[in-house]
């Protein structure tokens, strides 16, 4: 069966009106919400460890660049999936002392706090 409306278009709402421009927000938001990846975060005095599901995709697919505080995982290209994240942490990053694990679709890092070096200097009064 075929079914159409029978209001007349002038008492149709415009998909421009503010009711469909907070629908088209609402699907919008909503899209960009289930794009993006589930991340747990824990913490300790040396370091953070952060939890993300990355499934289907192998470690050579992946990409873990740390620059200061800023942690960002990409695939590459070829990869099944794509991801694409950036995280910024509140202290800086020791990379040497960093690792990452890839096991079972859930890539697991283990970041190094970066001691942050005391430049304060004393003076003597004359």
């Amino acid at each position: 069966m075929f079914f159409a409306t029978t209001a007349p278009a002038s008492f149709r709402r415009q998909f421009n009106s503010p009711a469909g421009r907070s629908l088209e927000r609402f699907l919008q938001e909503t899209r960009l919400a289930s794009q993006q990846k589930s991340c747990a975060l824990e913490q300790d005095e040396k370091s953070y460890t952060l939890t993300f599901d990355v499934p289907g995709v192998a470690k050579d697919q992946l990409s873990i660049g740390i620059e200061g505080s800023i942690v960002r995982i990409e695939s590459k290209e070829g990869a099944p999936r794509q991801y694409q994240q950036a995280y910024e942490l509140p202290q800086d990053i020791d990379a040497a002392g960093s690792e990452a694990k890839l096991e079972n679709g859930v890539l697991t890092l283990k970041l190094g706090k970066l001691v942050p070096i005391s430049r304060a200097t004393e003076l003597t009064i004359n």
